[in-house]
């Protein structure tokens, strides 16, 4: 059972992402849909990284304390700023290991 589980959750991901990806078959989306869609991805890394960011260790926490709030505001500056994801990547991780 858990078998045809895998199976049929492997399956049906191959073929959506075959369906969208396959530059060979006739299926295009609309403007409207792609801008719509080009939310998606901030949307489920808001809603991974909030938990994480805010409320660590189970209740909400915005305080210096919180290592975790103060290199995600770092990192989301230095990102805005230098526009250079790498940098802002490498320096917020250095930073949380500094102070965490």
């Amino acid at each position: 059972m858990t078998w045809i589980i895998i199976l049929s959750m492997a399956t049906l991901v191959f073929v959506s992402r075959y369906l969208l990806l396959e530059p060979k078959l006739p299926l295009k989306l609309s403007d409207k849909t792609l801008t719509f869609l080009s939310y998606s991805a901030p949307a489920v890394l808001t809603a991974i990284l909030a938990p994480i960011v805010f409320a660590p260790e189970g209740h909400l926490d915005i305080s210096f304390n919180n290592s975790y709030l103060v290199c995600g505001v770092v990192a989301t500056l230095l990102a805005y700023f230098t526009r250079n994801t790498l940098l802002a990547t490498v320096l917020s991780i250095g930073l949380f290991f500094i102070i965490f």
